[in-house]
Formats: structure tokens, C-alpha cells, sequence
């Protein structure tokens, strides 16, 4: 249901955008201004968290698309009218001025009850007001509390291991979120309960958590697995070596490079990715030959000498023929 300060306030103004605005430019623009007025943006800015709460409160309004048809329909009603009270200053003239003219106008009395409920069921969804069971002549039972969606952005290490963390919402009340391990960049989170109350007793709603993850300089997902690329020298990669490896916990590991190992190949270390219930994955070593940008005149000339005790072979040879044929 509406509020009442719903009269008052130009969700579209606050937005700075046309009634016509498609939900996609309506996002944007909300995700613009959140990011411009966001109090983390302005530590102690009492001007800036009360600009953030009314677009926030306009964009949860405007972003569903019920509530933005039954916005437009009070405020095209409404015309900046408010509900008075009986008995005060302005007599029962706070129904007449929203609603006379569906009426028929004039003063009191001049309409009956059932004409309220035929009016606003039709608009709000049907029913009696003042029933204890919703307030809609009680179909269904209480109204559950909507739905709101947030985001928040995780380092690499958190998103991959779990942990929880405390957000602030659009009212500034600060929450508990755990965050399960191995949660993946654009993974969606409810927190039940967490969202908007019922205008009637019922469930509270949720929010709907998505979660935005930061690269890792070194290391990157692939389901449970972990990839890094490892270089080693081409003395090494000829030779075989064992070389260190790292992890993400930050212990290095040793790992057996074998001689003749080109640059590419990907070795395994069983049970070092991402750690879940769901399982345990695998961390990938992709070995990357590293060719020094320079050289001594020494190693040049043995590099010379080696190239002359070389095979005559051509190692492209296979990949020519297969192009031709």
C-alpha cells in the first residue's frame, strides 16, 4: 500500500528523470547517484547520507514495477493533496479533494462507504480497509514485507574463503551478512527478513545481495579450482627444476617441473583451490617460459654455441603443413 507521503514527494524529480523513463536508464541513473552520494563517499556528511536515503527510497519505489503504477496513480489523483483527519482544521476536505471528483463532489455525506471500497480495491488490489487480516478483507492473509536489492563489492581472499562481514542499509541500519565460501563474482545472496516490513503484520521481506568480487593480482577462479601462472627460466624449463608455487593461504608450495616442459603446460597440486562444502578444488600451476630480455656477452656466446649443437630441425614444420592442408 501507499503511504501517505507519497502525495508530497516527486520520486522522479529526486532522480532527476522523466516519468517515461525506461527501467534500464531509471538503474543507471539511481547507480550513478548512489555512488556520488554514498556515505562511505562522505564520512560524516549529514547532507550527503539524507540525499542518498530519498534516492534510495525513490529507486526502491520506481524500480518495481507495481509500485510505480500505483505511484502514478496516487499522484495523478492526489495532485499534491494530502489525507486529513475527521475533526481537524480541514474538516473531512482531505477525501473530498482526492477523491471527490470520482464522487461526484460536494460536501459531506455525499458519499458512502462502499464507494471507497469499490475505488481503491480496484487500485490497491481489492478489499475493505480496517480488517485485522490485511486490511483487503483479509484474502491471502497478511501482506509480506518487499523485497530490496543491494550490492556490495568483496575482495578476492573474503569472497573465496567466506567470512562475515557488516553493511549499512539505505536507512543506515548496520547488518550481519555471512558470506558463504566460494561465493563467485554476480552471485546473488537473500537475506531473509533483512528487506522492507509488512504494512500489516506479516513476514517482513528480504534483501537481495549481489555480490561483486575484485580481481586477485595473482590468481583467478575457475569454479573451485585456482589458477596461477607461474614463470620459470628456460634453463629450468629444458632442465627440470623444482620450483616454489604460491597459494593463496601465502605458504608457498614445491612443485616438480620436469625437464622438457613447455610453456603452457598446467600442473596440478590436489586440494589448494577453494575450499567449500560443496567440495575442495584444485590449485592450477601454468608454467610461462621466461626469455631474459638481456644478455651478457657471455651467455650470448655460449647461447650461440648451444644454438649450433641444436637439431636441424624445424619446430614449426608440423603447424606449416597443417595450415596448407
Amino acid at each position: 500500500m501507499a503511504s501517505q507521503d507519497w502525495f508530497d514527494k516527486d520520486f522522479y524529480k529526486v532522480l532527476g528523470v522523466d516519468k517515461s523513463v525506461s527501467q534500464a536508464d531509471l538503474k543507471k541513473t539511481y547507480r550513478k547517484l548512489a555512488r556520488k552520494y554514498h556515505p562511505d563517499s562522505h564520512p560524516g556528511d549529514i547532507a550527503a547520507e539524507s540525499k542518498f536515503k530519498e534516492i534510495s527510497e525513490a529507486y526502491s519505489v520506481l524500480s518495481d514495477e507495481a509500485q510505480r503504477k500505483e505511484y502514478d496513480q496516487v499522484r495523478a489523483m492526489g495532485s499534491g493533496a494530502r489525507f486529513t483527519a475527521p475533526g481537524s482544521s480541514g474538516g473531512n476536505g482531505g477525501f473530498e479533494d482526492v477523491f471527490g471528483g470520482m464522487f461526484g463532489g460536494g460536501g459531506g455525506g455525499g458519499y458512502q462507504q462502499a464507494d471507497f471500497d469499490d475505488i481503491l480495491g480496484g487500485m490497491f488490489g481489492g478489499g475493505r480497509f480496517g480488517q485485522p487480516s490485511g486490511g483487503y478483507r483479509g484474502f491471502g492473509g497478511p501482506t509480506p514485507g518487499r523485497d530490496v536489492t543491494a550490492s556490495t563489492t568483496l575482495d578476492f581472499t573474503t569472497a573465496t574463503k567466506g567470512d562475515t562481514i557488516t553493511l549499512q542499509t539505505a536507512d543506515g541500519r548496520p547488518i550481519k551478512v555471512k558470506i558463504p565460501a566460494g561465493v563467485s563474482d554476480g552471485q546473488k545472496i537473500k537475506l531473509r527478513g533483512k528487506g522492507q516490513p509488512s504494512p500489516d503484520g506479516g513476514e517482513p521481506g528480504n534483501i537481495v545481495l549481489t555480490v561483486h568480487v575484485r580481481k586477485h593480482p595473482v590468481f583467478e577462479r575457475e569454479n573451485l579450482n585456482l589458477r596461477v601462472r607461474v614463470p620459470v627460466t628456460f634453463v629450468e624449463a629444458t632442465l627440470g627444476a623444482t620450483i616454489e608455487v604460491p597459494t593463496l593461504d601465502g605458504a608457498p608450495v614445491k612443485l616438480k617441473v620436469a625437464a622438457g616442459t613447455p610453456s603452457g603446460r598446467v600442473l596440478r597440486v590436489k586440494g589448494r583451490g577453494v575450499e567449500t562444502s560443496k567440495g575442495t578444488g584444485d590449485l592450477l600451476a601454468e608454467i610461462q617460459v621466461a626469455v631474459p630480455a638481456h644478455l651478457s656477452s657471455e651467455a650470448e656466446a655460449a647461447l650461440k654455441a648451444y644454438h649450433d649443437l641444436e637439431p636441424g630441425e624445424n619446430p614449426r614444420d608440423e603447424i606449416l603443413a597443417r595450415a596448407r592442408g
